[in-house]
């Protein structure tokens, strides 16, 4: 409620072009995430790498079709709006190689194991506000965890709400972070309470209409 925004809306319709490039990056970029997973669970490649190469090619690819003057506006306007969400994704990858590689990864996974299901995925999904939900999900589902479909369906709710306990904890947090001034990681853990309560209220009530649908 403290923060305050002023918008402007237009009636005025817009007209979109395109070219030749714009759809060849776009499709570079969906054959990006699609190469990401398929060689990282085909051939064991760290899906950085694969990131890093998709997004070289994009930039080589605008560098040899823009002209000096374009290439500075295109670089400024990802600069302006996708860099944060670009840095925490590859940070997001940097870490979780990281923890992979000191067996940090390997302990989390057989700590999920050694206690009831439902606990490991509430506790899971608070993890998921530090760690990305997608490779922590993806280390989990390497132990191999004999669920039930109530379980599952919780550890999937916990994933997928519990990284909004922290602002680090998701893409959007970061770039509303970028974006409004007043909304700061430290400004944002007063709502941390809040959330955790509803978080808490959610998962409990998941597990509750799971258990009566699927008995």
């Amino acid at each position: 409620f403290s923060l305050k925004a002023e918008g402007v809306v237009s009636t005025t319709p817009i007209k979109h072009t395109y070219q030749t490039v714009d759809v060849l990056i776009a499709l570079v970029f969906f054959c990006t995430i699609l190469m990401t997973m398929l060689l990282n669970i085909l051939f064991g490649i760290p899906p950085v790498l694969t990131f890093l190469t998709g997004l070289s090619i994009m930039f080589l690819i605008g560098h040899t079709t823009r002209s000096d003057k374009e290439e500075i506006k295109i670089l400024e306007y990802i600069r302006q709006v996708e860099y944060d969400t670009l840095l925490f994704f590859l940070g997001i990858l940097l870490l979780v190689g990281m923890l992979k590689e000191i067996g940090t990864l390997d302990m989390l996974t057989e700590a999920y194991t050694q206690f009831n299901p439902n606990i490991s995925n509430f506790v899971t999904g608070m993890g998921s506000a530090l760690i990305d939900n997608v490779p922590l999900t993806a280390a989990l589902l390497k132990a191999n965890p004999v669920l039930t479909t109530p379980e599952w369906l919780g550890l999937t709710y916990s994933v997928g709400v519990g990284g909004s306990l922290l602002i680090i904890g998701s893409a959007s947090g970061i770039v509303a972070m970028s974006k409004v001034k007043e909304l700061t990681f430290v400004s944002y853990l007063k709502y941390v309470p809040a959330l955790f309560l509803c978080y808490s209220v959610g998962y409990a009530l998941t597990l509750f209409l799971a258990n009566r649908l699927f008995d």
